[in-house]
């Protein structure tokens, strides 16, 4: 069944699972919420990601979880979700910031060699079942921004996006369903790297644009 993930939902379903790499909602500037470019709030905060279930957060401080049903159901999912954060990341070419280029091209890097590795492990231990999923964008079209308004946009739906990798690996990790210890590792390295990531682009949105207090 297909419901949808609020980025947010993603950290207040950390601190349910007591994740070593809990992304809080008490940290000093609370929340997160994507904004469209002119700063005002976007309305479609969430995504979908098929074969995961979540739920909209009620209120503050209502937890949910996402989880896979499987191993395999985690890796075809997290392809889904990396190939759109690539996509996503290419358009950081154009950023008038040299961190933000570069930051692109380490996103770019990381998660091609982790897909490539993902496809493989598909064919090898889940050859009969299915890879394609029916995933729905969790960001917003950046082809047409430039400038500021390019960096801001990408840095406030990559937030949400990782904090959605960032509890799946996390549940992942605290279930029974991995099968190979390869899995495991990846997840955790997929956990730490993007939640380290999250707290990189706060950092910019507060020092480049002011954003401190986002509530969702």
């Amino acid at each position: 069944m297909r419901r949808t993930i609020v980025a947010a939902v993603a950290a207040a379903a950390l601190v349910g699972a007591g994740a070593g790499a809990a992304v809080t909602a008490n940290s000093d500037d609370g929340w997160w919420h994507p904004m469209m470019a002119d700063g005002q709030p976007r309305g479609d905060v969430g995504g979908h990601m098929g074969g995961f279930s979540g739920g909209h957060m009620g209120g503050v401080g209502a937890g949910h979880h996402v989880f896979a049903a499987s191993e395999q159901e985690y890796l075809a999912e997290m392809v889904a979700h990396h190939e759109e954060a690539i996509d996503a990341a290419r358009e950081l070419s154009r950023s008038d910031r040299a961190r933000m280029r570069d930051f692109g091209e380490q996103i770019i890097e990381s998660q091609s060699a982790q897909v490539t590795q993902m496809r493989a492990w598909l064919a090898e231990w889940y050859p009969d079942e299915a890879v394609d999923v029916d995933y729905e964008p969790m960001m917003r079209d950046l082809s047409g921004l430039s400038g500021d308004r390019l960096d801001r946009t990408f840095l406030e739906d990559m937030v949400g996006h990782h904090m959605a990798a960032v509890m799946m690996s996390q549940h992942l990790l605290a279930s029974r369903l991995v099968e190979h210890d390869e899995v495991a590792e990846l997840a955790d390295d997929i956990r730490d790297e993007q939640h380290a990531e999250i707290f990189r682009m706060r950092t910019w949105l507060r020092d480049w644009f002011d954003v401190y207090r986002m509530p969702w």
